[in-house]
């Protein structure tokens, strides 16, 4: 629910701001208030009660009870609808209330037959309610209904037919009705001129509906039809310039890749996080980490993970989870490489974690055949470096589930990283990576984030093929060049940007790029990634020693290093974006400063910082080592062409 929270909180979108900047201007046409317009419909009439003294000259032999008959009924209308979803409807119409009782037999064992020709003059007003975003109403309100037609006609076997007027006709009538209409527009919706036809039926129940003073007889309607409406909108014209000035604080740039690599082989050192995460009220391994048994255990090995991995694997970071997920394995295999090894297990909370972390020293035990005494369990409140702050309470559910874990410590250099950063020896694997970052086009828009509600882009190749990307809300944004690519040898691309501004000006600025795909797998390049505890961008110092001495070395002159920072879904997305972009750049500085003190100063740096994004992001956020791993600098190594 988070997660759709905050995907609707950033689809304010503006998907035809490019079509609006490119008009001098556009009309727009406001709803009418006031419609006017005809109806006919068909009374669909049912008799109930009792009818037998028919006027004071006439009294037929036999009670007349049930009947029905269908009559028809017009009006002319007026519709009164201001802005939103209530109005005010009337009709004023000829009302047909006649119909045939259904026969009956007079003591003279002859048929009997009873016809009446009722009709008024009808005024409805009733309140009409539309709903939202449909063209479906609902109306209801009093029917005052005068009477000007009484007729009838009586005839029996054997006897004279008798037509006459009915005695005793009130009127006046006082009722009530509801129905429902639908609204089918005529005319286009850019004329002001509006037809509306609109089929509707209503229910007229007989409460009020007894037309004489006397006996029992009474009427109950239900009225099916048609209406034809008119209506006069406002034209309303919003002159916008064909082309609109930039605001004075806001330009637009693009960085592109002189060749957009399509595929590249890169050599990934993945951190492996020294935590397995237990599910809530569960205190057995859950079934995402692989498990082996006895046999497999035996022939286990990791380098078995460090084979290259397939690009189709699914996920956004499918390759490292694979490898997070046999953590216990990993640590299996170096206990039983390193039999002078131990670690010690630390769940929480407390009332869980001994058992937690029992049940992966039982799996080391009986799988790798570890030394029990070789283990040593505990348990805690919260675990060392918990996710759950004092005083926090943001997303307390999903904090609380990454402090439901089991913490791997150990003081043997051959489980640890042997340069900083508090967690396990990484593992590497080479793999190849498609649509790689440096084949990004960058998008600057300083600025935007505080002038603009949103902004996008429009990319027209050569052959005037229009790609539309966006809308987008940052100050930097990146599109794959792959993408923009496609199936083109290479070309010149015109690339657009519109902007709303917060006072709702249209804004537009063109630049162009000329993208060249290159199809040759270029030399081998390296990935690091650096992962840091909930809230915090300080923790790069424990990763220094690691990008000094690791990292710092295979950046070549003439390379290009792409720093990028992430951060979970957690917290609010303005914090969780410069927390993104302080990580990179802190990191940024520690590379730098590593670089000149060797003399390296050839080297160009790509520094972004992509928040909780989830179109960026290097994970999911569904579990807690999937956040633990969006909380990350990826730095991407991309050696100079020779």
């Amino acid at each position: 629910m988070l997660l759709q929270y905050k995907m609707i909180k950033r689809a304010i979108l503006l998907s035809a701001m490019v079509i609006l900047s490119q008009v001098a201007a556009q009309a727009q046409v406001t709803p009418p208030t006031w419609w006017w317009g005809l109806s006919g419909a068909a009374n669909f009439n049912f008799y109930d009660g009792t009818t037998q003294t028919l006027n004071s000259s006439l009294m037929v032999p036999t009670a007349f009870h049930k009947g029905f008959g269908i009559r028809p009924y017009g009006s002319v209308l007026v519709e009164y609808r201001p802005a939103g979803v209530w109005g005010i409807m009337l009709n004023v119409g000829y009302d047909g209330r006649g119909g045939k009782f259904n026969d009956v037999v007079a003591p003279c064992n002859c048929d009997a037959t009873l016809r009446t020709n009722a009709a008024y003059i009808a005024v409805e007003p009733s309140l009409r309610l539309a709903v939202p975003a449909s063209n479906l109403y609902f109306f209801a309100g009093p029917r005052l209904a005068f009477n000007i037609q009484k007729s009838f006609s009586y005839t029996q076997v054997k006897q004279p037919n008798t037509n006459g007027e009915l005695s005793n006709m009130r009127k006046t009538l006082v009722s009530g009705q509801v129905g429902i209409g639908y609204e089918i527009p005529l005319a286009a919706a850019t004329n002001p001129n509006k037809i509306s036809l609109s089929p509707f039926i209503s229910y007229q129940p007989y409460f009020g509906q007894a037309p004489r003073s006397i006996e029992s007889w009474q009427i109950t309607t239900v009225r099916a039809g048609i209406a034809l409406k008119f209506g006069k909108g406002r034209k309303k014209v919003m002159e916008i310039p064909a082309v609109a000035i930039m605001p004075a604080d806001v330009t637009f740039a693009i960085r592109a890749p002189k060749t957009v690599p399509l595929k590249r082989q890169v050599s990934e050192t993945l951190p492996l996080l020294n935590a397995v995460f237990f599910d809530d009220g569960a205190n057995t391994i859950p079934n995402r980490y692989v498990a082996l048994n006895n046999a497999q255990a035996g022939t286990f090995r990791e380098e078995q993970l460090q084979a290259e991995q397939s690009v189709s694997m699914s996920g956004r970071s499918a390759r490292q989870l694979n490898v997070y997920h046999n953590i216990l394995n990993i640590l299996g295999d170096r206990m039983r490489a390193n039999p002078g090894t131990t670690i010690s297990l630390t769940g929480a909370p407390a009332d869980d974690g001994k058992i937690m972390a029992e049940s992966i020293k039982m799996y080391l035990t009986g799988t790798f055949g570890i030394n029990g005494s070789r283990i040593t369990t505990l348990a805690r409140k919260k675990p060392a470096n918990p996710s759950e702050q004092p005083g926090g309470n943001k997303e307390l559910v999903l904090l609380r589930a990454e402090d439901r874990r089991v913490d791997i410590a150990s003081t043997s250099p051959e489980l640890l990283m042997e340069v900083g950063g508090g967690m396990m020896k990484p593992v590497h694997i080479n793999t190849m990576q498609t649509d790689p970052l440096d084949s990004y086009v960058i998008l600057n828009v300083d600025g935007a984030k505080k002038q603009f509600n949103s902004w996008s882009i429009n990319a027209t190749d050569d052959r005037g093929v229009t790609q539309h990307f966006g809308p987008f809300t940052n100050d930097q944004e990146s599109v794959s060049g792959i993408t923009m690519i496609g199936n083109n040898p290479e070309g010149n691309y015109k690339i657009t940007m519109t902007g709303e501004t917060k006072n709702g000006t249209i804004v537009t600025k063109e630049s162009t790029v000329h993208l060249i795909p290159q199809d040759a797998t270029i030399q081998k390049g390296f990935r690091y990634s650096v992962v840091f505890d909930f809230d915090k961008a300080i923790g790069i110092a424990s990763y220094n020693k690691l990008l000094t001495d690791v990292v710092s070395p295979l950046i070549t002159d003439g390379s290009t290093v792409i720093v990028h920072g992430h951060t979970d879904i957690i917290g609010e997305e303005d914090y969780n974006q410069k927390l993104s972009e302080n990580r990179a750049q802190q990191t940024q500085k520690v590379l730098e400063n590593s670089l000149s003190a060797t003399g390296k100063n050839n080297v160009k740096f790509e520094t972004l910082g992509f928040g909780e994004d989830i179109n960026h992001s290097p994970f999911e956020n569904t579990f807690p080592e999937e956040r633990f791993y969006n909380r990350t600098v990826i730095i991407d190594i991309i050696p100079a062409n020779k």
